[in-house]
């Protein structure tokens, strides 16, 4: 098969639609907890998020899982979804709100790229919430790619920036 060209650099992820189990206890989380908005919704089988009036980011839905159970560890599926924070206090912000809620962090991580807070939703599916640090400050290896890495991120620091 012939390479095909790349991909054009202005293709974004538009949404995910997740299959939830009950959509008031998503909503008390990706709605009260993280802040986002209603768009849309239908009954009590889905409903349509997002942040800054588009139409959604996430759809959360029980059209084939009310009341069912996080697939088992060992199968295939979504890993997370990142939720991309425009800068540094937004995400500090994300934080205080779980704190606030107490909505444990599995892993909290400088990847030099990055700073990411990684948890699970009520229905056990992953989350990552981060932002991408200037594309200057980026490691960068002798050659010039990009070396990402993973460092435990200081949690006290992010929160600092609340205060500024």
């Amino acid at each position: 098969m012939p390479q095909l060209p790349s991909i054009d650099p202005r293709v974004r992820i538009g949404h995910v639609h997740l299959k939830v189990s009950d959509l008031e206890r998503s909503l008390k989380f990706y709605r009260d907890i993280l802040g986002f908005n209603v768009t849309q919704r239908i009954g009590n089988s889905a409903a349509f998020i997002s942040a800054g009036g588009y139409h959604h980011h996430i759809g959360l839905n029980t059209w084939e899982s009310r009341g069912g159970s996080p697939p088992p560890p060992g199968t295939t599926g979504l890993f997370h979804l990142a939720i991309l924070y425009p800068e540094r206090p937004l995400l500090a912000d994300a934080l205080r709100r779980l704190v606030t809620a107490g909505i444990p962090l599995e892993g909290a991580s400088d990847h030099g790229v990055s700073e990411a807070l990684y948890l699970r939703d009520p229905d056990d599916n992953g989350v990552e919430l981060y932002w991408d640090k200037p594309e200057s400050l980026w490691p960068r290896a002798a050659d010039g790619s990009i070396a990402m890495h993973t460092h435990p991120l200081d949690l006290q620091n992010l929160l600092s920036t609340l205060n500024k």
